[in-house]
């Protein structure tokens, strides 16, 4: 039965509201962490702390993304309004036990436990924002496309917000203020979604699930602890990488043999479906990048305290708020969306090279600049990336598209944090050999303004690097070209039950 029998307009707009706001929560989670991390290490773990600290947006990610595919499998299955109020509840018990913690150690497990049901937040209401669009009506993928934008800035003000808690109450107020508006969401979804039945049957591929976790726990394992805990050439590394290289092959068996994948690999098989997939996973890795580490060099290079520093991500979400809602009316009137995929991963590449040449000196309006340019970029990318692979999956297999995008965009983001975490921390020790980023604020004079030029760059390799990836995605984004309009997909794909390409 199609949503428009099932809920009036009105009501749909109030469903399309709450999925919103499900989507904030699930974004501020993310990344409120950084504006609190300073003090975080000083409460908790004040000498280790600092080398942690991409645990805390790790260790959240990694758990949303090792469920991501059973998500979108039980979406199909029983329905994304069951699954929503699940991912809900999961997430809301993980919030007080992060507001509760009293160690690094019991934060990073808890921010864990938070990500079971932070991973649904956002895939599975893409799913129910999906089923609540009007395919009739014209513009009827602006939801999408707000959607990405609230995503989006989430990820831009979640610091600022963060700060603000942080200095007027306490860091543990950013876990405890997602209580009221989290049980808000889970009364309002059960009491106004009315979405078409699931099918009800069939089983679920929790094998495959096991092992979609343990390669991507492995994958994380190795950039965290190699070079560092354990040398690259290390047992330890060695065995680990063996693992994870079995335990991903074992799942693309799984996949082409379970009756009910968890992510079919005959989506792969369509072109907007794995260069979408592709392109969203490197967004998630220069995204934390970019926000993390920005956040990190106003507060350690440059003395800004956490609420102010908050303040400079303001023309970021300017950016991509204003360019991200032009780019939904183009899009929702049939202009093609591989040119504003293009230009928006040309220019989040190009704001990330510049914000590469950063130094402890470079005036704060210049990198004020950067990141409206940025955010300028990102608004072209967020959202439309989703209404890409929705337009182009077949419709009995939304649930595992939508959080197959999901699903690359945190894994991108979990390894981004612990990759460009790593990167950090060498190459400011080759610069400071046994110097640590942690140890910077108890330096003075002549070795401080030394040790600040090597975390500089350090930090610009980082931006550096993230520019890269992007450059990546602009690439990718070019071979979009038979699949970037509606309608462009294949007469095979179309045989197999594929929508046209963003269809509104």
């Amino acid at each position: 039965m199609a949503p428009t029998t099932l809920m009036t307009p009105a009501r749909r707009g109030l469903g399309m509201l709450i999925c919103l706001v499900t989507i904030v929560l699930a974004v501020l989670d993310m990344n409120i962490v950084s504006a609190a991390s300073v003090p975080i290490v000083r409460e908790l773990d004040p000498v280790h702390g600092v080398d942690r600290l991409p645990w805390l947006v790790s260790a959240f990610a990694l758990a949303a993304t090792a469920l991501l595919p059973l998500y979108g499998k039980l979406c199909d299955l029983y329905g994304a309004k069951r699954v929503l109020l699940g991912a809900v509840g999961a997430f809301l018990l993980g919030s007080a036990l992060c507001g509760a913690a009293q160690s690094m150690e019991q934060l990073i497990a808890f921010r864990a436990v938070q990500g079971i049901g932070g991973g649904g937040l956002m895939s599975v209401t893409m799913v129910v924002m999906a089923h609540l669009r009007d395919p009739d009506q014209e513009g009827g993928g602006k939801g999408g496309a707000a959607g990405g934008i609230v995503a989006g800035l989430g990820m831009a003000v979640g610091p600022l917000i963060g700060a603000l808690l942080t200095d007027h109450l306490s860091w543990r107020w950013i876990f405890y203020v997602n209580l009221p508006l989290g049980l808000l969401v889970l009364v309002g979804a059960a009491l106004v979604l009315k979405l078409p039945a699931a099918a009800g049957r069939g089983s679920l591929d929790f094998l495959g699930a096991a092992l979609a976790a343990a390669f991507t726990t492995g994958l994380l394992l190795i950039t965290e602890w190699g070079g560092k805990d354990h040398a690259w050439t290390s047992p330890v590394i060695l065995g680990l990488g063996a693992a994870t290289l079995a335990a991903f092959v074992l799942f693309l068996w799984r996949q082409a043999t379970a009756a009910e994948p968890v992510l079919p690999l005959s989506l792969f098989r369509i072109r907007a479906v794995r260069l979408g997939f592709a392109i969203q996973g490197l967004v998630g890795v220069a995204m934390t990048g970019s926000i993390v580490y920005v956040m990190i060099y106003l507060q350690i290079a440059r003395g800004v305290e956490p609420t102010t520093a908050s303040l400079y991500l303001i023309p970021m979400a300017a950016g991509m708020t204003a360019v991200g809602l032009l780019v939904g009316r183009l899009t929702a009137r049939g202009h093609v969306p591989r040119t504003f995929l293009v230009a928006g991963a040309g220019l989040a590449a190009l704001a990330l090279a510049l914000l590469g040449l950063t130094g402890p000196t470079t005036p704060l309006w210049v990198v004020l600049a950067e990141l409206a340019l940025l955010g300028c970029g990102l608004g072209q990318l967020i959202g439309q990336l989703v209404m890409l692979v929705q337009g182009a999956a077949p419709a009995h297999q939304l649930g595992v598209a939508t959080t197959g995008v999901r699903f690359f965009q945190t894994l991108g983001s979990a390894l981004g944090a612990t990759l460009f975490g790593t990167v950090l921390t060498r190459v400011y020790q080759a610069g400071e050999p046994g110097g640590t980023v942690g140890a910077l604020r108890t330096l003075t004079g002549a070795a401080r303004e030394h040790a600040l030029v090597g975390f500089t760059d350090a930090v610009d390799v980082v931006f550096l690097s993230a520019g890269g990836l992007l450059a990546v995605a602009l690439l990718l984004a070019l071979r979009l070209r038979s699949a970037g309009s509606a309608g462009g997909a294949s007469e095979t794909e179309r045989s197999e039950g594929e929508r046209p390409v963003l269809a509104a």
